[in-house]
Formats: structure tokens, C-alpha cells, sequence
């Protein structure tokens, strides 16, 4: 079968897409290397260009280094990138017919963004869990917070903390108070319908949550700050 040339180029191309991730992240673990997520380069094919400004990890505010953690993944200093403990939970509940919670670790969420795309699949949990497992390995706590925290989607066409500081608030990453940082935490999931900047009482209400355990994140931070 493999001496049909279609066939050929097919498996060949399959096997770079699942093969060429592993080789980018060690890629990425270079300091200076400044990766683009895929909605990113969605936008640049769609003809509507993106804002992100680069921003070292060293100029992002630790309030929200903190507030993202303790909103999105409080385990990150623990885990090797899957938060296992988590995902049995969701395959639990799944099994019981249950509805199933996020489990996404930022490791997760971050490979995501790199490399795979949005919406709900086996196929791409599947590629995502090995793949969170790797980068996790290969890059420091602190690189893996920094990319994941510059290519996030935090609004239209706008990603990272340094763009969406400026977008949502006039300001800079590095100058975010504790409820800027706690309602750009808060928008993560949805930040086309959750709005930083125009939050209504239910995200008021979660931002607060958040502020407060980010002020006691404590033990939970060690691996960023010490």
C-alpha cells in the first residue's frame, strides 16, 4: 500500500504532524525563541492579523502569575504536566454519565494552543496529554508560565498578558493590580464572551474567588517564586 505515492505523501504527512510538536518544543525552550499559537496563525491566514506583545516572564505582575495559576491550575508546581488525580475525576464522572468538569492543566492548555486546536475530542486529548507530558519535561516551570501566558487568547486577536493588559486596562503586564489580574484570570475560558474589561456580577463574583486564593497561594507558587 505504501508504494502508492498518495498513500505515501499521506502517512508521511500524518507522521510530521505528530511528530514535528516533539521537536518544537525542545525548539522552544530556547530563551529567545517566541512561539505563535495556531488561532494566531489562523489570523494571519484569515487576513485579520493579531496584537501580541512579547513579555519575559520577569515583566509579568506576580499578582497575575499567581491569579492565573490558582484560577486555571493550582496543582502546576506539583504535577509533570497532567494532573492525574483531576482526569480520573472527569473519567469517573464520564463513565457515571455525569457532566464532566475541565481538567486541562496550563501544560495542557498551553501545547494546545501551540500546536493542536480548540473544541472537545478524544483525537485531541489524546495528543494533547503526551504532548503536556513532554514540554513539561523539557521546559522550566517558569518558560512553560511565560509562553503559556504569551499566547493565550485574551480577546479578539489579542493574546498574552502584555497585549491584553494594554487592550482591557491601558497598562502594562507588569503594573496589573490584584482585581485586573484576577478578572484577565477569569476570562480565560471564554474571553470573547468574557470581557476583562466589561465584567458583569457572575465574573465580578469569580474574579473575587480568585483574588482571594491568589493572595494565599503560598506553597502553591514555590516552583515561580521563592
Amino acid at each position: 500500500m505504501l508504494s502508492n505515492p498518495i498513500v505515501r505523501r499521506v502517512v508521511l504527512a500524518i507522521a510530521a504532524f505528530l511528530i514535528l510538536p516533539y521537536f518544537l518544543v525542545l525548539l522552544y525552550a530556547i530563551p529567545f525563541i517566541r512561539p505563535i499559537s495556531t488561532l494566531m496563525i489562523a489570523d494571519l491566514a484569515m487576513l485579520r492579523g493579531y496584537d501580541r506583545q512579547w513579555t519575559s516572564f520577569e515583566d509579568i505582575s506576580p499578582t497575575l502569575v499567581r491569579s492565573v495559576m490558582m484560577s486555571e491550575d493550582g496543582q502546576f508546581c506539583a504535577h509533570g504536566g497532567v494532573d492525574w488525580n483531576q482526569m480520573r475525576g472527569v473519567v469517573q464522572d464520564a463513565l457515571d454519565g455525569a457532566s464532566t468538569r475541565g481538567a486541562s492543566t496550563i501544560p495542557m492548555q498551553t501545547v494546545k494552543n501551540l500546536f493542536l486546536w480548540n473544541g472537545r475530542s478524544f483525537l485531541r486529548k489524546g495528543l494533547e496529554l503526551p504532548l503536556a507530558m513532554w514540554a513539561d519535561f523539557i521546559w522550566s516551570k517558569e518558560r512553560m508560565m511565560e509562553i503559556y501566558l504569551n499566547v493565550a487568547e485574551m480577546g479578539p486577536q489579542t493574546y498574552g498578558a502584555g497585549a491584553a493588559a494594554q487592550r482591557h486596562f491601558k497598562t502594562s503586564a507588569s503594573k496589573l493590580s490584584r482585581r485586573q489580574a484576577a478578572l484577565l484570570a477569569v476570562s480565560l475560558p471564554n474571553p470573547i464572551i468574557r470581557v476583562a474589561s466589561k465584567p458583569g456580577r457572575g465574573m465580578q463574583r469569580l474574579a473575587s474567588v480568585v483574588e482571594r486564593r491568589a493572595q494565599r497561594a503560598g506553597d502553591y507558587i514555590t516552583c515561580l517564586y521563592r
